[in-house]
């Protein structure tokens, strides 16, 4: 596709008859899915979309295709004026989108941009070749541009790149599990991502049961990231601060985490997958939400901001997604002085050691309460030891309460996708280093590990 973003978000307007602005998404990607050791259902996505929102006073109407031609684009248009007729007032009337200076950030890899079907169905190849077991799992790669226009004049664009590679090894008796993603196809070494999910299931064979409890925890990566997107759906998001969701209501200013906590937004890292700009055209801003454990802030949308007479930060959702509020897309956790998982587990002396989390769920928003399962390499620690693997345990935790005592954070950190990748590729990850915690509270027991 030769036509950029931009200039197919400038023919949408050119046929929308009225004020408003117009969101374009170009995809490239590709997907090398693999079950048994085997590759299948081998996809190549070659996409656009366009949303078109149209506003009237305090209406909208909003309507969106996969059609580019200009008859397609003119039909677009007409759905838009037909949903802005029958729109109801809404509450904090947002105008076109107004122009701004975006920021220069990284996320382009021409490596990653070219990469073809057979390079692709390699890097899979090398998962599978990497681990003793059989593996599941995917390697993809995405080549993306994000443009915004509007008839206030707004123009912006930007294009990024992302390779993620997960891998679960897997037999019967025993599963492990790794993954890795950049927004640089050689930073992903699925090779080294298969043999770390191989040596991981193979010390899962002969799981024990651990009896209901509150214990002291090592989280991997996977496992603290897992917990901070179900977390910040709701205390992150200045929606949920407003309407009294968030944990974070009424403490802000306050001592909330142990002081080793600190996280920040920040979509303009280059360690993460950078992003410029939201999608109502708000420069992407740098968000200190917990610092030393003291709640200072949420992210802010432009009709959150308005009601709360603040400006943005940058983290407005797609139209057709406005409802759900402002969302985090690049969490960071700030690391330790810990070197590894092995001295966070001395530090813990006693409990468990978790690498990945599965069926999260919240229980709770306001208090932070969160449910689940632990998955695909579960361990007890004895004596400051990783010792016998566990079968996977269910999960009750109090977010607040899990980050109240953290007696260390390692040093490195890991970027864990959070992408799910089923509609148009946004990809988002977070940076996270592991975590020791003195409250995990486990409430029982599932399947052991193994298919």
């Amino acid at each position: 596709m030769t036509e950029r973003a931009v200039e197919i978000a400038e023919r949408a307007l050119a046929h929308a008859g009225g004020e408003g602005d117009a969101i374009v998404q170009l995809e490239r990607s590709g997907f090398a899915r693999y079950a048994g050791s085997e590759v299948h259902q081998p996809t190549l996505v070659e996409d656009a979309v366009v949303e078109l929102r149209l506003v009237e006073g305090s209406r909208e109407g909003i309507a969106s295709t996969n059609r580019i031609s200009d008859e397609g684009l003119a039909d677009l248009a007409r759905r838009a004026r037909e949903a802005l007729a029958s729109s109801g007032e809404r509450e904090e009337p947002l105008g076109p989108a107004e122009p701004a200076a975006f920021p220069a950030v990284a996320g382009w890899d021409e490596r990653t941009a070219e990469l073809g079907a057979d390079e692709l169905a390699a890097l899979a190849g090398a998962a599978i070749a990497g681990s003793a077991l059989p593996v599941y799992g995917y390697a993809t790669v995405g080549a993306c541009e994000l443009a915004l226009a509007s008839t206030a004049g707004a123009r912006g664009s930007q294009r990024f790149t992302d390779a993620t590679c997960v891998t679960l090894a897997a037999d019967a008796e025993a599963s492990g599990y790794a993954a890795a993603t950049s927004w640089r196809v050689g930073d992903v070494d699925a090779a080294a991502v298969a043999a770390e999910a191989s040596a991981k299931a193979d010390r899962t064979r002969g799981a024990a049961v651990l009896e209901p409890a509150k214990v002291r925890a090592v989280l991997e990566p996977y496992a603290i990231g897992e917990l901070l997107l179900y977390f910040a759906y709701d205390s992150f998001n200045a929606l949920g601060l407003l309407e009294e969701r968030s944990f974070f209501t009424g403490r802000l200013g306050t001592q909330v985490f142990d002081r080793r906590v600190g996280i920040v937004e920040d979509a303009l890292d280059p360690r993460g997958l950078p992003k410029a700009f939201d999608f109502e055209g708000v420069p992407k801003q740098r968000v200190a939400l917990v610092e030393e454990g003291v709640a200072r802030d949420v992210v802010w949308d432009r009709a959150t901001a308005a009601r709360a007479g603040r400006t943005s930060t940058g983290h407005g959702m797609r139209p057709a997604e406005r409802a759900w509020g402002p969302l985090p897309f690049a969490l960071s956790l700030e690391p330790g002085e810990v070197e590894s998982t092995a001295e966070l587990a001395e530090l813990v002396g006693d409990g468990i050691y978790v690498t990945r989390l599965h069926y999260l769920g919240v229980v709770d928003p306001r208090e932070g309460v969160l449910t689940g399962m632990t998955r695909d390499g579960t361990f007890r620690i004895r004596d400051g030891k990783v010792a016998e693997p566990l079968v996977n345990l269910r999960f009750t935790v109090a977010m607040p309460e899990l980050l109240a005592d953290v007696p260390g954070l390692t040093r490195t950190r890991a970027l864990v996708n959070q992408s799910d990748f089923y509609d148009a590729r946004y990809p988002f990850a977070y940076l996270v280093p592991a975590i020791a915690t003195g409250a995990f509270n486990v409430t029982g027991t599932g399947s052991g590990p193994g298919l």
